[in-house]
């Protein structure tokens, strides 16, 4: 164990610290309301947090702080994927917060703060720390989706979402109280050890039931996924193409710290809830989705879909399915920063257009950018050459070679199934006739933000391997 008091084990958390600080002080004295320079900051805090986790990539596991901290390798490519994310999804927020009443310095504080959390929870050594990141997730996330005072939409799904949010963490916080009374720690590592000299007591499993559904919960998976398709409509575009990609990558990291760090030597006693959860909800991700006129909705049940076919590898429990899962969010943050991205791209002052029937004549007035949205949706139902199409393959495999057959059946066939509804906003673009041209946004940043973003989905799929090794990599380090 490293000195507890080694600042550098946590020097991207100080950093985002100081720099909250410094443009919390910054924003106070600006007199221009588009708030540039704030906006610029925060951008640059998420370059300069990149430049840093890049060099912790080559560094060994550490754990500092009496155990309660971890600074591995799996930590720090979960870090950078949010960074990234975090990055595109405020390039896409700019134009679309200008028009609203959402132009205000709190907008990037709270993003920064969410980030914070987030980063908090992948590198935590304690079920103390990890529910500390994110509880400060969580609350900067509800103040985000409520910062439109003006809509009563925004104002219901703040509601929601904060009520939802907090019985999600209450399930979390009732199962690691049972955990910590049986175990007598709230270090992973000593729960770990704990459980590798002792049986599974009732009360320990009673308890790890109480974290499957507060981490289903989170995550949004069926049957604990009511809220999520109210909260991403309500919600504002551009905070929704944010909560519904950049956390679920944190998610990933809590889940696997408490799964497989704590109870790892336990694994038959969540793996069949989990599996249970990933079958529901790709079932009823997909039949759902099928029915969905409104674009919003449509990729919310499709997130719920996604969300079921990432918890299949989870559920298997090896470092190599740990690793396809880690892979699978990660590709699915950047697919549906893509696909919300396009709902801002055709946003206006007046309205947002949300229904599919909308991007009527998107293939005939704005050909390019229909070809963009074409390949999200591709990418998002699986069909190479978009990178879609591995992160799925590799679950379905893993699943095929530990014994999984019935479930990776169920899975490809509810993935055929989810081609009819992607395939649908494709014809809805390049088959319908319309008479006039969409809306669309005239922002040369977005245009340039959302260009990159889907042509990156078939760059990474031409080479899926530049993702996919870092991610087995980073569990290779923890063996």
């Amino acid at each position: 164990m490293t000195d507890p008091v080694n600042f550098s084990i946590i020097s991207s958390e100080i950093f985002l610290l100081v720099a909250l600080c410094i443009i919390m002080i910054v924003d106070l004295f600006q007199r221009d309301k588009e708030r540039k320079l704030t906006f610029m900051l925060t951008q640059i805090s998420f370059v300069v947090l990149f430049i840093i986790g890049v060099q912790n990539l080559g560094v060994a596991r550490e754990v500092a702080y009496s155990g309660h901290w971890v600074l591995d390798q799996f930590g720090t490519v979960l870090k950078l994927a949010i960074y990234v994310t975090a990055f595109i999804s405020l390039l896409y927020a700019r134009p679309f917060i200008r028009e609203r009443n959402l132009m205000r310095g709190e907008y990037y504080l709270l993003t920064l703060f969410s980030v914070l959390g987030m980063m908090i929870m992948v590198s935590s050594g304690s079920l103390l720390v990890i529910y500390l990141g994110l509880e400060l997730l969580s609350l900067s996330l509800y103040a985000l989706v409520s910062l439109q005072r003006d809509s009563n939409a925004a104002s219901e799904a703040a509601v929601k979402y904060f009520v939802m949010g907090g019985l999600a963490s209450g399930f979390l916080l009732y199962g690691i109280s049972l955990v910590y009374g049986m175990s007598g720690s709230i270090l992973i590592a000593d729960i770990n050890q704990y459980l590798a000299n002792n049986d599974s007591s009732l009360m320990i499993k009673f308890g790890l039931v109480f974290i499957v559904v507060g981490i289903a919960f989170k995550f949004g998976a069926a049957p604990f996924h009511m809220w999520l398709p109210d909260i991403y409509h309500g919600s504002p575009s551009s905070i929704t193409a944010y909560i519904s990609s950049v956390p679920k990558i944190a998610a990933f990291g809590m889940a696997f710290r408490i799964l497989e760090g704590a109870f790892g030597n336990n694994t038959a006693d969540w793996a069949s809830m989990i599996m249970i959860v990933a079958m529901l909800s790709v079932v009823l991700g997909n039949i759902i989705a099928l029915v969905q006129s409104n674009l919003k909705r449509m990729l919310s049940y499709s997130a719920i879909a996604h969300i079921g076919y990432f918890l299949l590898g989870v559920s298997v429990g090896t470092d190599q399915a740990f690793a396809a899962s880690m892979f699978y969010i990660i590709v699915y943050a950047l697919m549906t920063l893509a696909g919300f991205g396009i709902i801002i791209f055709m946003s206006s002052e007046q309205k947002d257009y949300q229904q599919i029937s909308d991007l009527r004549g998107m293939g005939r007035y704005h050909p390019w950018y229909a070809l963009m949205f074409s390949l999200v949706m591709i990418s998002m139902a699986g069909i190479p050459p978009c990178i879609g199409f591995w992160p799925k393959l590799e679950i379905f495999r893993i699943l095929v070679t530990n014994g999984y057959v019935f479930e990776a059946v169920v899975a490809i066939a509810f993935s055929v199934v989810g081609l009819v509804y992607y395939l649908k906003v494709i014809k809805e673009m390049f088959f319908v006739d319309a008479t006039e041209s969409p809306n669309v946004s005239t922002s040369r940043s977005l245009k340039i933000a959302l260009s990159v973003n889907c042509l990156l989905l078939l760059m990474f799929g031409l080479m899926p391997d530049s993702i996919y090794q870092y991610c087995l990599s980073a569990f290779a380090s923890l063996s």
